[in-house]
């Protein structure tokens, strides 16, 4: 199997949530002479952004979005640590909560795969989060963008409160904040005033990215060559793109 071959093989089974086969084909990528950012830009994303348009169009659901987002999971696994090495520049940092009370982590996951496939570095506080151990995380941490998820309406309102709560510890002017869950609406999100609101973890790839003005921003990727400079949207190869 050459290089181009592995790639292939690597984007269907990202595409069909096949989780071994993904770990087995990282490893024989690397093996290669892949790196983790070839590995990662020309197969499994563009396999991830495919699961996320056929989820969108109706193709996919949660489970078979689910699948795929522990397969490409499984090779993060392999591959962040040697990216870290690598010296990859991430998009951005991006701080991820369930609201206090609320015990539900399958979207907040999801999205955190999403991102993290997409090129984010991620921060997972976890469910059942107080709003102090927000604060103290964003004050921290530092990121760029957080999220709040709740799948529970009698927990959608911690919403207001954290945002409130950053807003008093001056902590919200340097952060861009992004809410969703199951319950969760574009008006309910604007009238606690976050910046963004996602339906679903395709779209909060795509909301963080325009919050943080990402298109309009060039970032650089290292491989073992040279260091490419590229727009986020032009990254990913065209025969590893779609099928």
């Amino acid at each position: 199997m050459n290089k181009d071959e592995l790639l292939d093989e690597l984007y269907n089974h990202i595409l069909e949530g096949n989780k071994l086969p993904v770990i087995d084909l990282t490893n024989k990528g690397l093996d290669l002479g892949l790196t983790p950012s070839e590995l990662l830009w020309d197969s499994m994303i563009p396999g991830l952004e495919e699961v996320g348009r056929l989820f969108e169009t109706g193709e996919y659901f949660v489970p078979e979005m689910l699948v795929s987002a522990r397969a490409m999971q499984s090779a993060m696994d392999i591959l962040t640590p040697l990216m870290e090495k690598e010296g990859t520049k991430k998009l951005g940092k991006f701080l991820m909560a369930t609201v206090k009370g609320d015990m539900h982590d399958i979207g907040k996951n999801l999205c955190n795969t999403m991102l993290s496939g997409a090129g984010f570095e991620i921060i997972d506080l976890g469910i059942n989060v107080s709003p102090e151990v927000i604060a103290d995380s964003v004050k921290d941490k530092k990121p760029d963008c957080i999220g709040f998820s709740a799948f529970l309406t009698t927990t959608m309102p911690m919403f207001k409160k954290n945002i409130e709560i950053l807003d008093n510890a001056n902590l919200r002017k340097d952060v861009k904040i992004i809410v969703g869950g199951a319950p969760v609406t574009k008006e309910y999100a604007d009238m606690c005033t976050a910046d963004g609101y996602a339906k679903n973890a395709t779209e909060c790839v795509r909301v963080v990215k325009n919050l943080l003005n990402i298109e309009q921003k060039n970032f650089e990727r290292n491989t073992d060559v040279n260091i490419v400079v590229d727009k986020f949207e032009n990254i990913v190869k065209p025969s590893h793109k779609s099928k």
